[in-house]
């Protein structure tokens, strides 16, 4: 099946590269990889509060701000040979949980401005992001690949930020188009890059049964 997301993991793998050489300047200030990721986390909490009170372009800004931690990490942990399973697990653990809270933080925005369709649509796409996540985890559990599909974590927070900012910008305190706009994609992209990989696993399994 491949990778089919919207961005290649040749620039994915360009962006990281890029992004090293601030990841070991952040580690010179005697920030560990670990360190980031709570912090990234931390930050996306900041964005989730400033969601719930429905300060959309700053709860984009922030968001954009705990993306950039995000990336450092890695890099950090790379540069420095400090990688671990530890440190993945915790990286994975706390992205997901960011994102998590930051949805959550756009469903009670949407609710303090009785914006019910909004608070709908994060609800969905909240759940849809989490069924991402988790068909992959539980595919490699079973020794299956399941990291395949159109919308992974680094895009699904490209386009939940760009439409808080953009919401923000153009609408205020009240949800502008570009909000509801954004977390109708990522209901219909987080749904199919479900059914991607639950699609992938059918056929890794299909191919193992007929290698017996």
């Amino acid at each position: 099946m491949g990778d089919r997301s919207f961005v290649s993991s040749a620039t994915r793998d360009r962006l990281r590269i890029s992004a090293q050489p601030l990841a070991v300047a952040v580690g010179r200030l005697g920030f560990s990889p670990n360190a980031l990721t709570v912090l990234g986390f931390l930050i996306s909490v900041v964005a989730a509060a400033l969601a719930g009170l429905s300060l959309w372009l700053a709860a984009g800004i922030v968001g954009l701000l705990g993306a950039a931690f995000d990336m450092l990490d890695g890099g950090l942990a790379r540069a420095t040979g400090r990688t671990s399973k530890l440190g993945g697990f915790l990286d994975s653990t706390f992205d997901r949980w960011g994102e998590a809270v930051v949805y959550a933080g756009i469903i009670a925005g949407a609710l303090l401005i009785r914006e019910p369709l909004t608070g709908m649509l994060a609800a969905g796409a909240m759940s849809s992001a989490f069924m991402v996540s988790y068909t992959r985890a539980k595919a490699e559990a079973l020794g299956f690949r399941g990291e395949v599909g159109i919308a992974p974590r680094p895009e699904r927070v490209a386009i939940l930020t760009a439409g808080l900012v953009l919401s923000g910008l153009t609408g205020g305190p009240a949800v502008g188009p570009w909000l509801q706009i954004s977390l109708g994609v990522l209901l219909l992209t987080t749904t199919i890059t479900t059914i991607q990989r639950i699609l992938y696993v059918r056929e890794q399994a299909a191919e193992a049964e007929v290698d017996r």
